[in-house]
């Protein structure tokens, strides 16, 4: 199974801390695609409280919904019998993201 953990500042939409930025459209239309072809995705954000429900309000409105917010998915916590604080995915999405195969 595909699991995308994906950023939300800088990766879904521009960098506008503490406000929502302008969304990226490539970025949230390639999620959906993905979504569509069976993956799950996790929202994994810094946010919190208010402004983390700010960020899961402007995912509604762009089309996004997510399976785990900053959590493992429920399946691989009972599959693995842990949580632990490093979200498990297959793909992490992220504007801070370095591709350690090309260093």
């Amino acid at each position: 199974m595909k699991v995308i953990a994906i950023d939300f500042d800088g990766t879904l939409c521009e960098n506008r801390w503490p406000a929502i930025g302008a969304p990226k459209w490539n970025v949230i239309n390639k999620a959906l695609k993905e979504k569509e072809q069976g993956a799950k995705l996790i929202l994994v954000t810094m946010r919190e409280g208010q402004s983390l429900d700010e960020a899961l309000s402007a995912c509604t409105s762009w089309g996004l919904s997510f399976d785990a917010v900053n959590d493992n998915l429920e399946s691989w916590q009972k599959r693995y019998h842990n949580n632990p604080r490093k979200i498990g995915a297959t793909e992490y999405w992220d504007d801070r993201a370095i591709d350690i195969n090309k260093l």
